[in-house]
């Protein structure tokens, strides 16, 4: 009874039960017809191919286009010269990398921007003093006609003070001496206006057609030029040894008197052991914001680095090394 009673609880169901493994057998055939090989354990998709293939039984399918055969020869490096000037990135608002001997041009941003330079004219004035062939230990005296009376900046040389030539020149390129740079001028055969005539005479045989100056020092805002101009300026102020060592000594020492007076260079980036600089200058005016010229040795070739009107001490040196990095990734490329 008990047994009867179970068989007539589940009976009901036994249709449904039917009616699923019917809608199944029905499933397989349809499947079976339309793809012979359901049951044969290849299932065959469109494009795609699953399940062990075998001999003349294995679908066939159109093949992939051919490939280009990979070349197996190291990659080539992508050399500074295949870096778009315009790839280069800097904060300064003027900036110019130029290869020393190609004149291959890394990076231009307002390279042809006339603005002023300051002290970077000491460059100039070194050339002048240089190129006049005068006593380097001649005597030199700071007086009033020395200060500067337009900026009203300060200087470590006392009026009265007497410093040679040479030592004049060393604290105007290395130190950027104002007073130094000034008396400098006012020593030269004919005095200061015939030292700023020098100076204009010597741009324009250069070729430096944007460039103009109006004393020795920079302390002005009318001594002008383009990082262009002054590309050509250090490229030229290369070939004099002497500002070639007074700009890249990291510090000089000076008597005068029984004083002994130390200074430092104003470029941070000279005497460090991970950059080769053959000539250097820096300056700084509100107007001119800070500036760094220099040619350098790196990633295997001579640069000529124009950085003007930067915001901040260190954004000038900062650039130099962007770049340095910029050129040193695209090597490895």
């Amino acid at each position: 009874m008990a047994l009867q009673s179970r068989m007539t609880s589940i009976s009901p169901r036994a249709p449904w039960d039917c009616r699923i493994c019917r809608c199944i057998a029905a499933a397989a055939l349809v499947l079976a017809a339309i793809n012979p090989s359901f049951f044969s354990g290849h299932v065959v998709v469109t494009g795609m191919v699953f399940g062990a293939q075998s001999g003349d039984d294995a679908p066939t399918r159109t093949p992939p286009p051919a490939r280009t055969p990979i070349s197996k020869q190291a990659p080539t490096k992508l050399s500074p010269s295949q870096v778009p000037p315009s790839r280069l990135k800097v904060r300064s608002k003027i900036a110019l990398v130029v290869d020393a001997n190609t004149s291959e041009e890394l990076l231009v941003k307002n390279a042809d921007k006339v603005v002023p330079i300051a002290s970077i004219t000491k460059l100039m004035t070194a050339m002048v003093v240089i190129d006049a062939k005068l006593p380097p230990r001649e005597m030199l005296r700071i007086n009033n006609d020395d200060r500067d009376l337009l900026m009203g900046t300060s200087s470590r040389l006392q009026i009265g003070w007497a410093l040679s030539r040479e030592d004049m020149l060393h604290l105007a390129l290395m130190s950027s001496e104002n007073r130094a740079a000034a008396a400098l001028s006012r020593y030269y055969p004919g005095g200061r206006p015939a030292f700023i005539r020098a100076m204009n005479a010597k741009a324009a045989v250069l070729g430096m057609t944007n460039t103009h100056f109006v004393n020795p020092n920079g302390l002005t805002n009318e001594n002008v030029s383009t990082a262009i101009d002054l590309a050509e300026l250090v490229r030229v102020a290369d070939h004099y040894p002497l500002i070639r060592q007074f700009t890249t000594d990291p510090h000089y020492d000076v008597r005068i008197g029984r004083y002994i007076l130390s200074f430092v260079n104003t470029n941070r980036l000279v005497g460090r052991p991970d950059w080769d600089i053959e000539v250097q200058k820096t300056g700084f005016t509100n107007e001119a914001g800070d500036c760094v010229v220099m040619r350098v040795n790196a990633e295997g070739r001579a640069l000529i680095m124009i950085f003007l009107d930067a915001n901040g001490k260190l954004t000038r040196f900062a650039d130099a090394r962007r770049v340095l990095m910029q050129l040193a990734l695209a090597q490895k490329r």
